[in-house]
């Protein structure tokens, strides 16, 4: 079989044979798994690793990672899959898909920014059927490119970056890895804050867990990491801090900030989950972005305030 440009056939159809595909220049960057769920659209997220652990999935005719980042000309080799559903996300209610345009900060035809709320995945997958791009998807059903440029948790809410053309996603990508974005986040930590800023400078190690769960601890050889915390409103067991990430690993902030005894309130994972008074969630919240514009090169500057949940919670504890 020769390889072939970055097509497929429709989805509906399944596949029913194994397909080569060369990866072009606009899908070069792109980590393995992502670059599969953009051309198997409707295919479980949990299938698809299924299929990179197993070797079904190939580049270069050698087993792979999810995380490997793909180059212009590899050739990815895609097993037969059946069971594709084209156009699941026009299944999506109307009030659903309205809902998510209502928290869209900003939008144009290359990018969009939402102010993500907490509890929502950034995509469906593992047990959740809904995330933030495939409601996204139903929002602009016309816009069929719809990739995230990085990653929130589900419990964190705040500023969550879309590429809408696959040239701006690898811009962007471009400009995170060089350091050209920045992130500022708040978190309300627990314990008695003293003295002013901390800078913690803790490589990172991540787990994969059974069941595929992800846990991350400070070890060496993991990769360098580094968190600046700023206090700005100190209370008798907790601190608010804004929150300046010089690196973008996963679970960065809750894992530094346990690190130094303040864990972020909330945090069940790497805190005590305990939580003051009215907070149902996790303290932590995407509070600006900016970056330079992929197209043009203009300042992008995005600020999302806290909910108003976070805000009573802070009351009370002023109080």
């Amino acid at each position: 079989m020769t390889a072939s440009k970055n097509t497929m056939a429709p989805a509906s159809a399944g596949l029913a044979a194994p397909q080569l595909v060369t990866v072009d220049a606009d899908s070069a960057n792109r980590r393995l798994d992502n670059f599969l769920l953009s051309l198997l659209k409707g295919l479980p997220r949990t299938r698809i690793y299924r299929m990179i652990r197993t070797g079904e999935v190939r580049v270069n005719k050698g087993r792979s990672k999810p995380a490997y980042r793909v180059a212009e000309g590899d050739v990815v080799r895609i097993p037969p899959v059946h069971g594709l559903r084209e156009g699941d996300e026009h299944k999506i209610s109307q009030r659903r898909a309205g809902w998510i345009a209502e928290h869209i900060l900003y939008e144009d035809s290359c990018l969009l920014v939402l102010d993500k709320p907490s509890g929502l995945a950034v995509h469906g997958g593992s047990g959740i059927n809904l995330g933030v791009i495939e409601l996204l998807r139903a929002a602009r059903p016309d816009n069929r490119y719809m990739e995230l440029v990085h990653r929130l948790d589900r419990a964190t809410s705040g500023c969550l970056l879309v590429a809408k053309k696959r040239s701006s996603l690898r811009r962007l990508h471009e400009a995170f890895r060089e350091g050209q974005v920045r992130k500022i986040y708040h978190a309300l930590l627990q314990g008695k804050w003293t003295g002013g800023k901390r800078e913690v400078a803790e490589p990172l190690v991540t787990e994969h867990r059974q069941g595929g769960e992800r846990h991350v601890r400070i070890g060496a050889g993991g990769k360098p990491a580094v968190t600046r915390f700023y206090p700005e409103k100190i209370f008798n067991d907790a601190v608010l801090v804004r929150v300046e990430l010089l690196t973008g690993r996963t679970h960065q902030i809750r894992v530094h900030s346990a690190s130094i005894g303040h864990p972020i309130a909330g945090d069940e994972r790497y805190g005590n989950g305990q939580s003051p008074s009215g907070l149902k969630r996790l303290f932590l919240h995407a509070s600006e972005l900016s970056f330079k514009h992929p197209d043009d090169g203009r300042p992008m500057i995005f600020e999302s305030p806290l909910e108003p949940g976070l805000g009573h919670v802070l009351d009370k504890l002023g109080n």
